[in-house]
């Protein structure tokens, strides 16, 4: 059949491919993902295609044609193509076997067009469009579980996820994506294999999970991800959480921190915004800020249930999972920081803050402020308006106290009245640790008091030395 799609969805490149390798007696269609989104009504991107030419006739096509060829993937058959600013990869059919102990595939070219969708992943991404003559090719029902919503396998659950067990949780992902269901053999399929995953690295587990964290559903993934047992061996902090009731006993704690990661996601904003929408920082802090509690419940004489330092706690808990992850050490100790920070806030309303505090607070959260400011709001999950209007107000207030002093005081880049060269010059001393415990006799005198000026902070540093002579 011939795709009914909007020609200014198709990338010309697509289609000036198209009739290169048909000028030279080759098959050349646009496959997969990029398929799915033409037919879904967006326009396709990542473009890759497939052909029955092999690598050393496709760098012969487009020799002349492409303004640069690169082939560090021909032995998997694929060959990369810059031209102009878009660059594409080109793919020899496939017709790979797997060995079930490993997921390096044994490399086998293929010679027809559907053996090589039959080896994808999904029927939703076994579609392909032969160019330039824009011929659907959907031989597994890709085009019918779009209009579903289900995520199926072009052949048998099992062997698919044998092949390549990360395909599970790309199932998952691609449920959260689009809002879909799966299929009831590609449920019952991970559940049984689950444990199959233990044979992918961290970085392409971690890589997935991301994306996930990052679709349109989030908790649709997350929950399919607990149901089949996959978060037993990838994210085993989630699943405790559904031991744990919380201190209001109404709602299991895992519950509670999807509903926290939901509404994380709706204060998310726009891409000119202060924190950019999808952010995995504050996506990930929020559905890991309470997995410190399952190690720090404890029962009280009075009957409740309490969970102190959960925060410190949790902090640590999440940045050892996310090391096993193999995630970088920024987005690490974002992450972490934001889970340590989230209690932080409580007391304010009732007891009010000192501007130090305040100063504190801020510098504490340094530029994670305003995911901090979102994750805190985030929290309340209360079914009691009253209370929960009361946190609002609180915070609302606290807000207003922050925008004020930083007005004041510029708290974002807030540093003590004296630097490190004029401390070591006033108190006669090299650089060392007595340097940084003097910084910050400083930097605590300037968050408690505001600025002083050079003179009175330089009496107060002299002052302090003495003191520290004195007692060493």
């Amino acid at each position: 059949m011939v795709a009914n799609f909007k020609t200014s969805h198709i990338d010309p490149i697509a289609l000036e491919l198209g009739e290169l390798f048909a000028r030279h007696g080759f098959e050349l269609a646009l496959v997969g993902g990029p398929v799915r989104d033409l037919i879904l009504g967006t326009k396709a991107i990542d473009l890759d295609f497939t052909t029955n030419a092999s690598p050393d006739q496709t760098l012969e096509i487009t020799a002349e044609w492409a303004d640069a060829t690169w082939d560090i993937g021909r032995d998997f058959g694929t060959i990369g193509i810059r031209k102009g600013d878009e660059t594409v990869e080109i793919t020899t059919y496939r017709a790979d076997s797997y060995d079930p102990d490993s997921r390096k595939p044994t490399v086998a070219f293929g010679d027809n067009l559907n053996d090589d969708l039959f080896r994808r992943d999904f029927t939703i991404n076994s579609m392909a469009l032969r160019l330039p003559t824009l011929e659907l090719v959907d031989p597994y029902g890709g085009t019918r579980d779009l209009e579903a919503g289900i995520i199926q396998t072009p052949g048998a659950a099992e062997t698919s996820f044998s092949d390549d067990p990360l395909r599970m949780m790309r199932a998952a992902r691609f449920a959260a994506r689009f809002n879909y269901a799966l299929a009831d053999d590609v449920f019952d399929a991970m559940k049984n294999m689950a444990g199959r995953i233990e044979i992918i690295s961290a970085e392409r587990v971690r890589d997935e999970l991301t994306k996930l964290i990052l679709a349109d559903s989030p908790r649709r993934g997350i929950d399919l991800l607990i149901d089949t047992g996959l978060a037993d061996y990838i994210l085993p902090e989630i699943p405790a959480l559904k031991l744990e009731a919380d201190e209001h006993h109404h709602k299991d704690v895992y519950q509670h921190s999807l509903t926290v990661m939901e509404q994380a996601i709706a204060q998310e904003t726009g891409a000119d915004g202060a924190v950019p929408a999808p952010d995995f920082v504050l996506r990930f802090a929020a559905l890991m800020h309470d997995c410190g509690k399952p190690a720090t419940r404890k029962f009280e004489p009075n009957g409740t249930v309490s969970f102190l330092h959960h925060d410190v706690v949790g902090a640590k808990i999440t940045k050892k999972r996310m090391r096993a992850l193999r995630f970088d050490n920024d987005t690490i100790k974002a992450v972490a920081r934001l889970v340590e920070l989230h209690m932080r806030f409580y007391g304010y309303g009732d007891a009010g803050w000192s501007d130090s505090a305040v100063r504190r607070y801020v510098r504490d959260a340094g530029d994670l402020l305003e995911r901090l400011h979102r994750l805190t709001r985030a929290d309340v999950t209360t079914r009691n308006k009253r209370k929960a209007n009361k946190i609002a107000r609180a915070y609302d207030d606290l807000e207003r106290r922050i925008e004020e002093l930083a007005e004041q005081e510029e708290l974002n880049a807030m540093r003590p009245d004296l630097d490190g060269q004029q401390i070591m010059a006033i108190l006669g001393i090299k650089p060392g640790p007595a340097v940084g415990k003097a910084y910050k006799y400083l930097l605590n005198m300037r968050l408690d008091e505001g600025a002083l000026g050079e003179e009175e902070a330089t009496n107060r540093l002299k002052s302090w030395w003495a003191e520290q002579e004195t007692t060493s």
